[in-house]
């Protein structure tokens, strides 16, 4: 039985998306390919079918991902992503659903496809950091598959027909590092992703209760919510914090994210870190993996939320913490001034020095930390998945019609 998107007039072209990243398995890539495809078809809705969409899936997600659209074919890709099967046997799943146009919405385009295609270039964080620490492979693989990667990137830079990057920062990377004409790349930002807030006083009450009953958690803390990767420079923000236990000995630093060998890594360090404090303080609290609805908890009752990154290529974390009225202290480093404006407090990562007193600055000042979280409620506003998703839709009429 043919599908309602087989039986469409040949004359529609078809757009594939590779979405094998959709959903929290992809993390924050996981959040933008799944904001993306889910606005693209609700714009095409709302257009009758300007395209029809064949949405590339993996195992993982292909029962995840639901559409009641006319317009869009699920397709199950069995294939690893950064593996040399996605290399060879990807494009031949491609042409044989008839892609007029591909959009690969990370930079692990398949170098042999011969489809005209559109890819997003996150960061460059391959190119700008690339570091044995990040990375759990053997030094001889480890740097055999930084060459892969180089290369994929280059050819996929240069064959694109279109480059979508998140932040003008991005591009200028991207025109630096590989000698990309501008006019070749767009600049659209990413959305603020809703959770759902907890905000009736009976919740709040509750809220205490589901931080520690779960979580082990007691206010005040000071939070960070993200992965453990050393670009993020999670262990300087562990020694510095070690000096405030004397000034603030109920403060806590939270760190939310889904165990892994890097936090793992990291948890060792806090564990010396504790053994050399004189009381054993339980400094650092690590809760692993936290669901959107609990997620949603900590922003609500964080004293504020630290984002110490060296590099970002966009930086949606602090958004969303703005978006719960959680004031930010953020690494002046990167796209991060672009993306957050005057609404973050900012310090210098490289210096230990500023990083402690912009803590110190941000714990003692009530009138501070209020200021911030109404800034950062207004910078927000500037950031939609929908405005993402038409930019897109018109990058691809603009190749195709």
């Amino acid at each position: 039985m043919k599908t309602p998107v087989q039986n469409l007039t040949k004359k529609t072209l078809r757009i594939g998306i590779d979405a094998r990243f959709y959903g929290p398995l992809g993390k924050g890539l996981g959040r933008y390919v799944q904001e993306l495809v889910d606005n693209l078809i609700k714009i095409n809705d709302e257009r009758a079918g300007e395209f029809e969409y064949v949405i590339f899936l993996s195992k993982a997600n292909f029962d995840e991902f639901q559409s009641s659209s006319l317009f869009i074919k699920k397709k199950l890709v069995n294939l690893k992503w950064y593996s040399w099967e996605e290399q060879f046997f990807f494009p031949k799943i491609i042409k044989q659903e008839m892609i007029d146009l591909m959009h690969f919405p990370h930079f692990n385009v398949p170098i042999f496809s011969q489809i005209p295609f559109v890819v997003t270039i996150h960061d460059l964080i391959l190119t700008r950091f690339p570091s044995r620490r990040a990375s759990i492979l053997p030094a001889a693989l480890y740097w055999f598959k930084q060459l892969a990667y180089r290369l994929i990137i280059k050819t996929a830079l240069l064959r694109a027909k279109k480059i979508i990057t998140v932040s003008n920062f991005t591009k200028e990377d991207i025109i630096k590092q590989f000698k990309i004409k501008p006019k070749k790349i767009l600049v659209t930002y990413e959305g603020i992703s809703k959770l759902e807030k907890t905000t009736t006083s009976n919740k709040k009450v509750n809220n205490s209760i589901v931080l520690w009953q779960k979580y082990k958690v007691k206010k005040p803390f000071i939070l960070y919510v993200g992965n453990a990767y050393p670009h993020k420079n999670l262990e300087s923000l562990l020694f510095v914090t070690r000096k405030l236990i004397n000034e603030h000995p109920d403060l806590k630093i939270v760190m939310v994210g889904k165990e892994d060998y890097f936090y793992r890594r990291l948890k060792d360090r806090s564990r010396e870190i504790k053994a050399s404090l004189t009381d054993n303080n339980n400094l650092h609290i690590f809760p692993g993996f936290v669901p959107d609805e609990d997620l949603a908890i900590f922003y609500q009752n964080a004293l504020f939320y630290i984002f110490p990154s060296l590099y970002e290529g966009f930086g949606l974390p602090p958004l969303e913490a703005m978006s719960f009225s959680c004031p930010v202290l953020s690494s002046d480093q990167a796209s991060l001034p672009e993306i957050i404006g005057e609404a973050a407090l900012f310090f210098n990562p490289y210096d230990e020095s500023d990083l402690e007193s912009k803590i110190k600055l941000m714990i003692n000042d009530d009138k501070l930390r209020y200021d911030l979280s109404v800034l950062g409620q207004e910078r927000v506003k500037l950031f939609n998945w929908l405005d993402c998703a038409e930019n897109t839709r018109e990058v691809y009429q603009n190749i195709l019609l």
